[in-house]
């Protein structure tokens, strides 16, 4: 647990980072692309090829390439289009996703899961309820969609971990490596080199969260996610929410609509505690 605490506590400084001072300024495909390959260089000297057999290390990289490389594509372009706070709110799915994915894989399901889903989206559009467009629905569905990464990249590299006793930090490279060949496809197709970092702040932070935030940060995440039952990760992926919103609201934030957002994150709340209830009786 304490790796997934401190973990929390490094990641609430990332949303506002890059909703402050990335999203709109620099191209999103380049930042993705520099936060991996960074975080790639700093597990590259450790990496131990003979501690894990080639289907093993594609399987690594398979998670790395969805919890990463597709999270963060999902992840930076939700920015375009809503505000940090509504960012982290729309985040709360993510633990639903983690049990979700998690009974698949064990061959079990519950129906009351999609009420859950439809009360927590509810909250969402609560959160906007007199400024639905377009671009909010996109946004919501980006979220969504790097949340379902996120989450199968959780359960996927705790079950994979499980099946082999080996020393993480020396195979966590493969899984920077399938994120880096997302991130470079990604950016070939996508990007925009006109949209470069222009400011030293800005490639200051790009540095800041591809070694720390990324590189220490995912392998202290899964790490510790190895180290916990499913039903702590989930709480624990909901723990990033509030802390995220805190360090926003307080530094960059003031004068966000603080109703609104309790409104909606408190009908999210009900879907979560609805969640919790049904898991204790399943």
């Amino acid at each position: 647990m304490a790796y997934l605490i401190a973990v929390t506590l490094l990641w609430a400084f990332s949303f506002s980072l890059i909703g402050e001072y990335l999203a709109g300024q620099v191209d999103p495909w380049f930042a993705v692309l520099m936060r991996i390959a960074l975080a790639t260089l700093v597990f590259l000297p450790v990496m131990r090829l003979r501690q894990v057999n080639s289907k093993t290390a594609v399987k690594l990289m398979l998670i790395g390439a969805i919890q990463l490389g597709l999270m963060y594509g999902f992840y930076y372009q939700s920015f375009l289009f809503l505000s940090v706070p509504e960012v982290l709110l729309f985040t709360v799915m993510t633990p639903i996703y983690i049990t979700l994915i998690n009974d698949f894989a064990e061959l079990r399901f519950h129906a009351n899961f999609l009420l859950v889903a439809a009360i927590a989206t509810a909250g969402a559009v609560a959160i906007r309820y007199n400024g639905i467009d377009s671009n909010f629905v996109l946004g919501f569905a980006m979220v969504q969609c790097a949340n379902l990464c996120f989450a199968a990249g959780q359960v996927g590299y705790k079950r994979l971990m499980v099946q082999h006793n080996v020393d993480q930090k020396t195979v966590f490279g493969w899984f920077f490596i399938g994120a880096l060949i997302v991130a470079c496809v990604c950016y070939g197709i996508f990007g925009n080199p006109a949209k470069m970092p222009t400011t030293d702040l800005q490639w200051g932070i790009l540095i800041y969260l591809g070694i720390i935030a990324s590189g220490l940060g995912f392998f202290g995440w899964n790490k510790g996610a190895t180290l916990v039952n499913v039903g702590a990760l989930a709480v624990m992926n909901n723990l990033l929410i509030p802390a995220g919103i805190l360090v926003n609201l307080l530094i960059w934030n003031h004068n966000a609509d603080i109703l609104r957002l309790a409104l909606g994150g408190g009908i999210i709340l009900v879907a979560l505690w609805l969640n919790k209830q049904w898991q204790v009786r399943g």
